[in-house]
């Protein structure tokens, strides 16, 4: 379901993923939090939240690439995945890969032709889902070229 990406929801959802990306990658640098609400704002992106008997269990969002660099680097009609999370203790149970199709159909959406996402070498939970959802390895872009030993980028075609 849709979300402002300011809500209180949001914010508890975001808050838990970056405590936890904190604990797995303590090393200065190797973190990337910045998402800006005008990103996923209608026509541009999309925050999307999933609940289970209505407690917010996981969010994820797509924003359309935009910054002229990064358009060059990778083409136009591109999207990106950013801030993907499902709590801990609803792992396994399908609400990631329902989250990742919410964010490819608002992709689509879009009109976008093609994801990109950066995910860490250390979170072999989040490169598997990826991987059985057709996204493969693409070279670093953009700020992840800054962390190349923790960095895992992917991409797909839509």
């Amino acid at each position: 379901m849709p979300e402002s990406l300011t809500s209180e929801v949001a914010a508890g959802l975001i808050g838990a993923l970056n405590a936890e990306l904190a604990t797995r990658y303590p090393e200065p640098g190797a973190t990337h939090f910045r998402l800006d609400p005008t990103e996923v704002a209608p026509g541009t992106g999309a925050f999307v939240v999933a609940r289970l008997s209505g407690r917010p269990v996981g969010c994820g969002a797509v924003r359309t690439l935009r910054e002229p660099a990064l358009v060059r680097e990778l083409g136009p009609g591109v999207g990106e995945l950013k801030r993907m999370y499902v709590a801990p203790d609803v792992r396994g149970h399908g609400i990631g890969r329902a989250l990742l199709a919410r964010l490819e159909d608002e992709a689509r959406a879009l009109g976008l032709t093609r994801l990109v996402l950066e995910t860490g070498t250390r979170q072999a939970e989040a490169l598997a889902l990826y991987r059985n959802a057709g996204f493969t390895g693409i070279p670093a872009y953009g700020e992840y070229t800054m962390s190349p030993g923790t960095s895992v980028c992917l991409a797909k075609l839509l």
